[in-house]
């Protein structure tokens, strides 16, 4: 029995020494790298959702984090609101920093800078298709159940930008006094559903995915009950082919609710192996 327990803890040692994780100092994000230990590691980086904190540190995503390690990907969880050293709430968000803290994870020797692939869900699905819309470096986007536009933050009056960009806010979709009585029943999806009825605010927060330089994968859910995932999703994808946008790009509706999507990681792991690995 003591035996058995020294091997396990040499082969616990090793995959320690292995395989590691490290904080990273990034002003305004809280950032959490893991390192596999092949040279040249393509970087995922995992943004949440409007639940704040960084979810992909946690427990409950451990299995999923593990298997890109084991797949040879680096990984960057990121927490952009709601958690030490970010924001305290999803307003005015700086794409820059944001995009600073995944500059800084790519210093690392290990990480092959060419190769960053960005997966983010909801309101993390927006933010990884408006980084990668404005920064050429990302090369890939994952984004579960998004949006194809810019939302107003979470505040308390819903009155300012979820993001900024050179200083200035994000062009977002604001309330109307139409959404109010939707809010105050709590159904956000009639909610963003109204907001979306304002053509001209759409047109000018509208995000410009076909500047996205890399392949692009959208996985919404066709009962979404917190914002209608499948036909911004739709809208994304008329989008780029309007634009003539010139790398692969795919669309996976999922039969269920607003989570649904997040447990088809297969479909992810698919898709980074014949359209991200590849380029």
């Amino acid at each position: 029995m003591n035996h058995c327990k020294a091997l396990f803890l040499v082969f616990f040692c090793i995959f320690s020494f292995n395989s590691f994780s490290q904080n990273l100092s990034t002003p305004g994000v809280n950032s959490q790298l893991y390192v596999g230990e092949s040279d040249k590691q393509a970087l995922i980086v995992g943004l949440g959702g409007s639940e704040g904190g960084n979810p992909w540190t946690s427990n409950y995503w451990k299995s999923t984090r593990d298997e890109f390690i084991s797949q040879g990907y680096a990984f960057l969880a990121l927490g952009y609101f709601g958690a030490k050293g970010a924001p305290d709430s999803l307003d005015r968000i700086s794409l820059e920093k944001v995009y600073g803290a995944i500059m800084e994870a790519t210093k690392n020797p290990k990480i092959d800078n060419r190769k960053i692939a960005l997966i983010g869900g909801s309101k993390g699905g927006e933010l990884a298709l408006l980084l990668a819309s404005h920064f050429k470096a990302i090369k890939c986007v994952v984004a579960i159940v998004p949006s194809h536009v810019a939302f107003p933050g979470l505040t308390s009056h819903l009155s300012t930008s979820s993001w900024t960009y050179q200083g200035l806010e994000v062009p977002y979709v604001p309330v109307s006094e139409e959404t109010i009585p939707a809010l105050i029943k709590r159904d956000l999806r009639l909610a963003f559903d109204t907001m979306l009825k304002d053509t001209v605010a759409v047109e000018k927060a509208l995000i410009q995915v076909e500047n996205i330089n890399g392949p692009v994968l959208l996985m919404s859910a066709t009962k979404d009950e917190m914002w209608g995932s499948t036909p911004m999703s739709e809208a994304i994808v008329n989008r780029l082919k309007g634009k003539k946008f010139r790398h692969y790009y795919e669309h996976i509706a999922i039969e269920g609710g607003h989570t649904e999507p997040l447990k088809h990681f297969e479909e992810i792991f698919d898709f980074l192996k014949k359209h991200f690995e590849k380029k």
